[in-house]
Formats: structure tokens, C-alpha cells, sequence
């Protein structure tokens, strides 16, 4: 059960990762170095005229997700085809359930 959950988290990422491209951002997967009592997690940034979203590769695909989620919050994603679990996920406000 859990790897199926786990499955389509991957999915919403992959989903994700593209949307992210097609509105301009590249999105990159790092190893994020780590200090004792520094904890980085990734985001949107620009770096030299170019929109990134950097994520941890060593991050859960949970954590992964929220972080292309919250990058793509504000963007317009009105054009683009997104699942309807994918849309969920990028809409703000409260989730059902």
C-alpha cells in the first residue's frame, strides 16, 4: 500500500517537474550539503537570468513535491493541462479530507 501511495507522489513530481518547465523555471536536482544545525531544503530561486527550482535529491518525493508545489503557486498555470490531483496539490487554500 504504501509503495503505491509512494508511486503516485513520483508521478505528481514527474507532473510537476514538467509544468515547471513548460512555464520557464528549470528545475535541478542537487545534493544539497548539510552543517550541524543548518538545514536547507531547496526552492525557487534565479541564479544569473534564469528561473530554478533546486531540489534535494535525497529528499522524500513528499518533500519534493511540496517544494515544486509551492514554486508553481506563483505562476499561471491556467493554460496548462494538470491532473486534477496534480491541480490540488499546486491550488492554495485547504485540502479536503
Amino acid at each position: 500500500m504504501a509503495e503505491q501511495k509512494e508511486s503516485g507522489v513520483l508521478k505528481l513530481v514527474d507532473e510537476l517537474s514538467e509544468a515547471a518547465e513548460r512555464v520557464g523555471l528549470v528545475v535541478r536536482r542537487e545534493k544539497i550539503l548539510r552543517e550541524v544545525g543548518y538545514r536547507a531544503r531547496g526552492g525557487a530561486c534565479r541564479l544569473r537570468e534564469k528561473d530554478l527550482i533546486i531540489i534535494d535529491r535525497d529528499q522524500s518525493p513528499a518533500e519534493q513535491l511540496e517544494i515544486l508545489a509551492e514554486a508553481l503557486r506563483s505562476r499561471d498555470l491556467e493554460s496548462l493541462y494538470l491532473s486534477p490531483a496534480a491541480r490540488r496539490v499546486v491550488q492554495p487554500g485547504p485540502q479536503p479530507g
